[in-house]
């Protein structure tokens, strides 16, 4: 067997999936899936810290994010940018294989520690995004409300998206969300004044 596998990370993907479904996830040992692979535990351990990692993938998501964000131009909607940092990242990463991330997301939700993995790479998400705006010189405040909004509505808009049969992509499903999120917002009157307190 050659020592260098082209498609290693692939298959290993493909056997993990295919074990889960049919014995579970806490059931499946990384040995089987390396040799469901024809591949070696070696091999696995190149390409994934452990087998949870095969569901959740690498830390692209929340690294894009806040590459785009940082080399965006200063006077850019901060909004729009992470909009366009997500929507970025589904059109290259997700479009095209919303039968295999289904899988994955019953896989997830069949698990509770899967569960709560989920929920922290979402944080992830926020936390790289929020940090990203920070150093734009946006208040923190501000940051983290627009980073934990921007991580809902992606799984929200993803969500979505697995329960459709239809043609429409993720990115514009997101799109219309941020859009409905603009709105909403835009006819929620002003809060009432502060009373002012007497000494």
């Amino acid at each position: 067997m050659s020592r260098w596998q082209p498609d290693a990370r692939e298959r290993l993907e493909r056997a993990a999936l295919e074990l889960f479904a049919e014995q579970g996830f806490a059931a499946t040992t990384v040995p089987q899936i390396a040799g469901r692979a024809g591949l070696t535990t070696r091999t696995f351990f190149r390409h994934f810290a452990d087998k949870r990692e095969v569901l959740f993938g690498s830390d692209e998501m929340f690294l894009q994010a806040a590459v785009l964000i940082a080399e965006a131009p200063p006077d850019a909607d901060p909004a729009a940018l992470i909009t366009g940092a997500l929507t970025a990242f589904a059109a290259t990463h997700l479009e095209g294989r919303r039968a295999e991330i289904r899988r994955r997301q019953e896989i997830i939700r069949s698990d509770e520690g899967l569960r709560e993995r989920n929920l922290r790479k979402r944080d992830a998400v926020s936390d790289a995004v929020r940090d990203a705006l920070t150093r734009r010189g946006l208040p923190a405040v501000t940051a983290a409300m627009l980073a934990g909004t921007s991580a809902t509505l992606f799984s929200v808009a993803l969500q979505e998206w697995l329960d459709s049969d239809d043609d429409r992509t993720l990115a514009g499903i997101m799109l219309d969300g941020m859009q409905a999120l603009r709105t909403a917002l835009g006819s929620v009157p002003a809060p009432a004044p502060a009373a002012t307190q007497r000494p």
